[in-house]
């Protein structure tokens, strides 16, 4: 897990302590002013605990009739104070410090095991630096609907739009279920319109909320990333981009293409397959205006270290649109 998620949950963790801590804090003088004898109870309470924890280096003959003696007065004065709470309209735990999670007390660890709150807020952290939270709220495999693709033939392939995108929605659930032991890049390539972005955010959907990073760019945006790592300094983003679990890649081609680009391409490519992080990349291009546009160290790479899908078919927003204007 890249460090500066952990620093920022536990800071999350210490402030809702504090939090939590004030509000008691203001509840017992509420109640102390209101209602002192409920107070009084819980200073009673507080004293013979006291008494109780001495009383366990203390020589004494009759330590374990003391023990008793001592766990039923505090259990009567708690019950006491519940009584008195509720005949105020007060809840029984009023005076009690309240936990938003129960099972780690608000530390984010049950022992020295993550608890799963902070697994919880690490998902969110990782949602929001996917830059995807919005639009995977649609964009998942709970709405992928194989029946907009055509079940017919089209041109020399061998499968139908339909039963090829089922093919490789197949081949995507099961990347999901085997990601962790897996180091399998992806690349989709294809026509426009044809599903490549959709599932690639289903894809990301499902890894996020399993608790993996999964970062999304454009082509234009990464090489944007790459120059600013490359000549400000920023070790966070570089973090970011290198270490994170899945890189997608969105729309390989689209990006101003020239030296920089594809050398720093070429370094990001390379590096990320050394270091086993994945990759899943997508593209409008064919894999021969791959070969034509990018060095041969690029195409390489892309061809020989990923899994290859083509998408194929109509362009399925302009149907949908047409559905659209047609309805209205």
């Amino acid at each position: 897990m890249i460090k500066r998620y952990q620093e920022q949950i536990l800071k999350l963790y210490e402030n809702i302590r504090k939090i939590e801590a004030s509000s008691l804090k203001t509840r017992r003088k509420e109640i102390e002013e209101q209602y002192p004898e409920i107070i009084n109870l819980e200073r009673k309470i507080g004293k013979l605990s006291v008494e109780l924890a001495m009383i366990s280096f203390k020589d004494i003959n009759n330590k374990e009739a003391e023990f008793k003696r001592i766990r039923k007065a505090i259990t009567d004065l708690r019950v006491m104070k519940a009584e008195l709470l509720v005949s105020h309209g007060f809840s029984p735990d009023y005076l009690d410090l309240h936990y938003r999670c129960t099972k780690c007390k608000d530390t984010g660890f049950i022992v020295t095991k993550k608890c799963s709150c902070f697994k919880q807020k690490l998902v969110n952290f990782y949602y929001k630096d996917s830059r995807l939270s919005d639009v995977l709220k649609y964009e998942n495999f709970s709405n992928f609907d194989l029946s907009i693709f055509k079940s017919y033939l089209v041109g020399k392939e061998k499968y139908s739009p339909r039963k090829n995108m089922e093919n490789i929605r197949t081949k995507s659930v099961a990347y999901v279920d085997n990601f962790k032991f897996s180091n399998e890049n992806i690349l989709f390539y294809g026509t426009s319109g044809t599903g490549k972005t959709f599932l690639t955010h289903c894809i990301a959907k499902e890894l996020l909320d399993k608790g993996f990073l999964v970062v999304y760019r454009t082509a234009e945006e990464l090489i944007s990333d790459l120059r600013t790592i490359r000549y400000n300094n920023e070790p966070s983003l570089e973090d970011l981009i290198y270490n994170c679990d899945l890189l997608i890649i969105d729309d390989l081609g689209s990006e101003n293409i020239n030296d920089f680009s594809k050398i720093e391409l070429f370094n990001l490519l390379n590096k990320k397959l050394l270091i086993k992080k994945r990759m899943l990349i997508s593209t409008n291009l064919t894999l021969e205006q791959l070969l034509q546009t990018y060095s041969e160290r690029i195409t390489s790479r892309l061809l020989g270290n990923f899994d290859i899908s083509k998408f194929y078919g109509e362009d399925i927003r302009i149907q949908n649109n047409l559905k659209k204007i047609q309805s209205t």
